[in-house]
C-alpha cells in the first residue's frame, strides 16, 4: 500500500483480479481504498477449511491482504507511534487513511460500500496493526468487530442504509456499555431510557468508551426498567450531535494511550425511536453476542502486540554483545525466546481457530473466551520477558519494549476481564 510504480499492489494482482469478488481496478496508493474484499471469501473459507489444510495456512487472497495490511502499518502507522503515545492523541490524518484504504469497513457488505470480507480478514488486519501499535489495532477492532458488527446483525434495513455507508466512509463508531457500577456486572445499568412519544429520553453516564473522542456514532445501552434486570436493557444508536449528548473526562491511561477512552454524558438526551437497535429489552442480546465476537478481535490484538515485542527482542538479542558475543548466542536467551515463540504460536492458533469457526458459522463461544483469556496472558508475559532481554535499556522510553508491556495490560481487562472469561469457559465445560 502506498508504494510507487514498481510495487505490485496485492489487490490489483492479475490473479486476484480474476476473482469476481475483487475490484480489478483497486490499487493501494494514496486516495485508493481496499474494497470488495470478499464476494468469494465465504466460499474460499469453506473450501479452505474442508480441505483440512493447516490452521495458519492462508488463501492467496488472505496472504495478499495480510501483506497489504502489514505494509500499511509499517509505512503509515509506525512513524506516528511514539508521538501519539506521548501525547495521548490519535492522529486524525491516520484515521482518515484507515477509511481511505478500507480498513474501517472490512466486513460490511459491498451493497453498503464495505469490503465484504470475512471476519478472519478483520482479525488479520487487527493483528498486523497491533504488531506496530496496539492503539491502532483497537481503533479498527472496535469499528469492525463491535460497531459495524452490531449494526449489521441487529440493525433494520433503514438503519443499515443510513449508518453503514458512513461507518465505511468517514464516521468512527464507539460502543458504550460500561458504567461506574456496571463493569463485569455489565447489566446492572443506572442509565435510564424513558419513552416519550416517538423518542426515548436517556439520562446517565457511561465510562471507558473506546474511540469516543473521534466517534460520530455511538451504540449506547440503557435500561427501560431497572426492575426487569437484564431484560430491561435496550440498545440505541446515538449520533454525536444529538441534543443532550456530550463527552466527559478523557482518561489518562497506562497503555494504548493514543486510543481515546472517555466518559459519555446523557442529560435528557432525546433519541428518535427509529434509532432503537433491536427490540426494547433485547439489548442484552446485542451486547452479549457482539462482545462474544469482539473477544476474538482482542485475541488478535494481543497476538499482534506479542509478535511486535518478540520481533524487537530477537533483533536486539542478535545485535547486543556481552562477554564478546551476541546475546542470542547464550543458551539462556535462546531458551527464553524459544518459550515465548511457542506461547505466541499457541495464542495465534487459538485466535485463528475461533475466527475460522465464526466464519464457518460453527459454535465459537468457548473458543473465543479461551482465545481472549490465553492471548492476554501470553501478551503480557511475552512483553515483560522481552523487556528483560534489553536489560536496563528496556526500562527506558528510548526502546519500544516498555510500551509493548504497558499496552499489553489492557488485554486482561477490557471486553470482559480474565476472570469473566474463565467463568464463561467453566460454565461451558461443566454444562
Amino acid at each position: 500500500m502506498g508504494r510507487e510504480a514498481k510495487t505490485v499492489c496485492p489487490l490489483s494482482h492479475p490473479r486476484v483480479a480474476l476473482h469476481s469478488g475483487w475490484h480489478a481496478g483497486v490499487q493501494c496508493g494514496t486516495g485508493r481504498r481496499i474494497t470488495n474484499l470478499g464476494a468469494r471469501m465465504a466460499d474460499i473459507t469453506s473450501s479452505h477449511l474442508s480441505a483440512k489444510v493447516p490452521l495458519t495456512a492462508l488463501s492467496e487472497e488472505e496472504h495478499m491482504f495480510r501483506a497489504a495490511a502489514r505494509e500499511f502499518a509499517e509505512k503509515e502507522i509506525r512513524p506516528h507511534v511514539e508521538t501519539m503515545d506521548r501525547e495521548g492523541v490519535f492522529n486524525q490524518e491516520l484515521i482518515d487513511k484507515f477509511f481511505a484504504q478500507g480498513f474501517m469497513g472490512l466486513t460490511v457488505p459491498e451493497s453498503y460500500g464495505g469490503g465484504g470480507g470475512t471476519f478472519f480478514m478483520a482479525v488479520l488486519a487487527i493483528e498486523e496493526f497491533s504488531r506496530v501499535d496496539a492503539s491502532a489495532g483497537v481503533v479498527i477492532d472496535v469499528q469492525n468487530t463491535l460497531v459495524n458488527n452490531a449494526l449489521e446483525r441487529w440493525g433494520d434495513e433503514a438503519q443499515k442504509r443510513k449508518f453503514l455507508p458512513r461507518l465505511v466512509r468517514n464516521t468512527v463508531g464507539a460502543y458504550g456499555l460500561s458504567e461506574a457500577s456496571a463493569g463485569s456486572d455489565a447489566f446492572s445499568l443506572a442509565t435510564r431510557a424513558r419513552q416519550d412519544g416517538d423518542h426515548f429520553v436517556l439520562n446517565g453516564r457511561k465510562l471507558w468508551t473506546t474511540n469516543a473522542r473521534e466517534a460520530g456514532l455511538f451504540i449506547v445501552f440503557a435500561t427501560v426498567d431497572p426492575g426487569l434486570g437484564y431484560k430491561g436493557v435496550t440498545a440505541f444508536l446515538i449520533e454525536r450531535d444529538t441534543p443532550g449528548f456530550s463527552l466527559g473526562k478523557k482518561e489518562d491511561k497506562l497503555g494504548i494511550r493514543a486510543s481515546s477512552t472517555c466518559e459519555l454524558i446523557l442529560e435528557d438526551c432525546r433519541v428518535p425511536k427509529e434509532n432503537l437497535l433491536g427490540e426494547v429489552g433485547k439489548g442484552y442480546k446485542v451486547a452479549i453476542e457482539t462482545l462474544n465476537e469482539g473477544r476474538i478481535g482482542i485475541g488478535a490484538q494481543m497476538v499482534g502486540l506479542a509478535r511486535g515485542a518478540l520481533e524487537h527482542a530477537i533483533a536486539y538479542a542478535k545485535e547486543r554483545k556481552q562477554f564478546g558475543k551476541p546475546l542470542a548466542e547464550f543458551q539462556a536467551i535462546q531458551f527464553q525466546l524459544a518459550r515465548l515463540a511457542t506461547d505466541l504460536e499457541a495464542a495465534r492458533l487459538m485466535t485463528y481457530n475461533a475466527a475460522r469457526l465464526k466464519d464457518a458459522r460453527h459454535p465459537f463461544l468457548k473458543e473465543a473466551a479461551m482465545a481472549k483469556y490465553f492471548c492476554s496472558q501470553v501478551a503480557e508475559r511475552v512483553a515483560s520477558e522481552c523487556l528483560e532481554v534489553y536489560g536496563g535499556y528496556g526500562f527506558t522510553k528510548d526502546y519500544p519494549a516498555e510500551k509493548y508491556l504497558r499496552d499489553s495490560k489492557i488485554g486482561k481487562i477490557y471486553e470482559g476481564t480474565s476472570f469473566m472469561q474463565l467463568q464463561t469457559i467453566a460454565k461451558l465445560i461443566l454444562a
